[in-house]
């Protein structure tokens, strides 16, 4: 069972959190989008949130067939648009070349990991195996503070020009921690080694990537600017000393930017 909502009437817009979060993180976007007479459709991943915390499908083909079927289920299946934030990136990619991008007209990369997070030889802008084999270690050890400093670097909070406050790191890190601990870990194993560079050339529509320039928990210089550049409809936009979490940090131009690109036509 996966949790879903469905806000408003109209043209659907598919809104896919990232880890470890859920869908409340896109609450504001799915607002507007819905008061802008669009059908928002948010929802938690398996293992997150308030979705069943099954043991196995934390790899990007099932995580794919998750999004189709809450495609289906909330009749998404014509003239949609789809966005992924971080984690959620991959399961846009996956579904470009796993479901042949069925039903879309549209689709959006925020933050996103796609198209390869891992530093190897010929991805020398990547995150090294070493900071990930880290991740693992605190999150087994300790997941509860490990969150909490995690959440710090996601939100830029001793860089960015607009910091978020205590209480929306509390609120973020109670999300983190209503996910399951395999889920966690299988998600991040997921989104670390699955490599997407392949699939860039699969997106066939208009494709919104943005990408914060000091988003040091994924790269720009290993995702967003190498996907605009492979994607061949895509529209960039950088965000000038955006850390990752730029949905919170920057939460009005966000928004204004989703609701223009949503409105646009194809």
């Amino acid at each position: 069972r996966l949790f879903t909502k469905v806000w408003g009437e109209g043209k659907p817009v598919v809104l896919i959190h990232g880890w470890p979060l859920t869908a409340d993180t896109w609450d504001s976007v799915a607002l507007a989008l819905a008061n802008d007479g669009y059908k928002a459709i948010s929802y938690d991943r398996r293992g997150f949130g308030r979705s069943d915390q099954p043991w196995n499908g934390y790899n990007y083909d099932t995580l794919s067939d998750d999004l189709a079927d809450i495609m289906k289920a909330t009749g998404a299946t014509q003239d949609a648009t789809i966005i992924g934030f971080s984690m959620g990136g991959g399961e846009v990619a996956r579904y470009m070349t796993r479901h042949a991008g069925k039903g879309l007209i549209k689709a959006g990369l925020i933050s996103s990991i796609v198209p390869y997070m891992l530093k190897t030889d010929d991805n020398p802008n990547g995150v090294k195996e070493d900071v990930l084999n880290e991740m693992v270690k605190g999150m087994k050890t300790d997941r509860a503070a490990f969150m909490k400093d995690f959440l710090k670097d996601f939100y830029g909070v001793k860089k960015a020009k607009n910091p978020v406050s205590d209480a929306y790191l509390q609120r973020s890190w109670n999300m983190c921690m209503m996910a399951g601990l395999r889920p966690t870990l299988a998600c991040a194993e997921a989104f670390a080694y699955t490599d997407f560079r392949d699939e860039l050339q699969a997106f066939e529509v208009p494709t919104l990537v943005i990408h914060g320039t000091a988003d040091e928990t994924v790269p720009i210089d290993a995702t967003g600017r190498p996907a605009a550049d492979g994607i061949k409809h895509a529209k960039f936009i950088e965000y000038d000393g955006a850390p990752h979490g730029l949905f919170a940090t920057h939460k009005e131009q966000f928004i204004k930017d989703i609701r223009g690109f949503v409105a646009q036509d194809v």
